[in-house]
């Protein structure tokens, strides 16, 4: 089968997997990557080795960075956090400063126009590497699958065991306490969430 590379919408977006990585990629650019284009992972390989140094001398840390298109606008967007929480006044500094870096850096990493965000993960964290999901032990959160369990593609539950291939959430249905072990593979997307 083959792909008309002339015929794919602007709009198009496709998520990518690499292990537990994931990231959406414009099929458009996707297109143009075939076509000996922009790499999307460089993109965020070349902003995360910009951003790490601002990161590490003001001991915040990095969650997540996204590169995302968004109707006709494209979005960079960079999580930070620290330890008791990260302040406006921080995620504005580290704006102004990757925004020097980005401006500076030549060649330029991304060369269409874009919209650089700065901010907290939130309350919903995103669960992204080992390290989060240690952090998130005994915490409520959220879990994607890509096949469903027991007909369910999500579950909200407590985290109550982690290994390296599977997890285990103490979790209600219908009001009753149940358990149940998700495969790690499985797992689509995983977040910190809040309990109703």
């Amino acid at each position: 089968m083959g792909l008309n590379l002339a015929k794919i919408s602007k709009d198009a977006i496709m998520t990518i997997r690499i292990g537990s990585s994931e990231q959406k990629c414009s099929l458009f650019l996707l297109a143009d990557l075939l076509k000996g284009g922009l790499v999307l992972s460089s993109v965020i390989e070349t902003v995360r080795d910009l951003v790490m140094p601002i990161l590490n001398t003001n001991h915040f840390q990095l969650v997540d960075l996204e590169y995302v298109k968004e109707g006709q606008s494209w979005f960079l967007r960079v999580y930070i956090d620290k330890p008791g929480g990260i302040n406006i006044e921080e995620c504005a500094l580290v704006s102004d400063l990757l925004g020097e870096q980005l401006d500076q850096a030549d060649p330029d990493p991304i060369p269409q126009a874009y919209v650089l965000e700065v901010s907290s993960p939130g309350a919903e964290r995103p669960l992204k590497n080992e390290a989060d999901y240690q952090a998130a032990m005994d915490q409520y959160i959220h879990v994607s699958l890509y096949a469903a369990i027991a007909k369910k593609k999500f579950y909200e539950g407590f985290l109550r065991q982690l290994s390296a291939e599977e997890l285990t959430l103490d979790y209600k249905d219908k009001g009753r306490p149940k358990q149940i072990t998700i495969p790690r593979k499985n797992i689509a997307k995983a977040r910190l969430a809040i309990e109703f």
